[in-house]
Formats: C-alpha cells, structure tokens, sequence
C-alpha cells in the first residue's frame, strides 16, 4: 500500500506544482510582456496619467453632453463585482415597466423612428462598453445640442471609434461610448461644452 501511495502523492504534488504555480507564472509573464495593455484591463488613462476607465467595462452616465451607454443590470449599473443580467423573463412586469420607462427616456430626445434594441435593454454581463451605430446616431442631435457645436463633429467622433467586426464577419459593428466621449472632450472640453 505504502508502495502505491508514495508516487501517487509525489506525483500529485509535482504536477500540482507545475499545472498550479509554474505554468499560470509563466503564462502571466507571457501574457504582461506580449500584451502589456490587454494584461493591464485595457485601462484608458488621460493626458496626466490619471486611470478615467477600460475599453473593456462600460461606465454610466446621463450628462447630455455625452453618449450614453446601454442600460445595466449589473449592481448598480456596470459594478464589475455584480456583472450580471437581470434574469428577469420577458412577461415580468419589473422588465416591462424598466423598458417602458428606459423607452420613454430615449423618446424625450428623439421622438420620431425606431428605438434600437440596445437603448432599452441590458447585456447578459451588464458590462458592455460598446452600443449599437444605430443608438449612438440617434443620440447626436442631443449631443450636438448639448455642446452647442455641428452634428458633423458628433458623427465623426462616433465614426472614428466605431468597432468593426473581425475579419469582417465576426460580430456586429460597435461604438466604443467611453472612447467616442474622450474624444468629444479631447475636441472640446467639458468645460467649454457646458457654457
């Protein structure tokens, strides 16, 4: 019995140690000195330094100057800690009064036309840092509103952080809302935009 057990157990703790410790060590390496971003969280830092977000969490806002996200589910709405969908089904009322109400907001600033999916409903993580060309372009009246400066400006900072799909097939077409904001006020500064 001893016999059997000895090379069982060495065994277990030698691969334990490779599979546990060395190979996630190197991977990690690997993966920092490859892909230093991406290893980082993608993080998204202004001209001082300063971490304002990630390419990869979406953040909320409602300024009117901005373009807003898709709704969240997620804690409090994009809370990491609680990345999650509602789980609610589609006949519950809590759904169907929160895309009723979400719906009515989106119609405050575009009255006329369809209202894209993503405006009114969440993501299955609550996470998401890109929203439909079709939601970000029916925001820009309000954006353009909002800043006091041409439609034109809006659309081109939606057309340069809008995200294709890979390879050309692979997904849907994307804008990124935390880079197309950072891109408004790289244009013009918040503060400049709210006099």
């Amino acid at each position: 019995m001893i016999k059997q057990a000895r090379p069982a157990v060495m065994s277990m703790l030698l691969f334990s140690a490779i599979l546990g410790g060395a190979y996630p060590a190197v991977v990690t390496a690997a993966g920092g000195a490859i892909f230093p971003s991406q290893a980082e969280g993608s993080l998204v830092r202004d001209a001082a330094g300063t971490v304002v977000g990630s390419r990869l969490i979406g953040q909320a806002t409602s300024a009117p100057q901005y373009l807003w996200p898709r709704p969240s589910a997620a804690g409090d709405g994009y809370n990491a800690a609680g990345s999650s969908g509602s789980n609610l089904g589609p006949l519950n009322p809590d759904l169907i009064d929160r895309v009723a109400a979400d719906a009515q907001a989106v119609r405050r600033y575009a009255p006329e036309g369809a209202i894209p999916p993503d405006a009114v409903t969440t993501s299955g993580s609550g996470l998401d840092p890109q929203i439909s060309p079709e939601y970000a372009a029916l925001q820009v009246e309000r954006i353009a509103g909002a800043r006091g400066i041409e439609a034109a400006a809006v659309d081109a900072a939606i057309a340069a952080n809008t995200e294709w799909p890979l390879l050309g097939f692979i997904g849907q077409p994307r804008v990124n809302v935390l880079m197309t904001n950072l891109a408004l006020d790289a244009a013009q500064p918040p503060a400049a935009a709210s006099e």
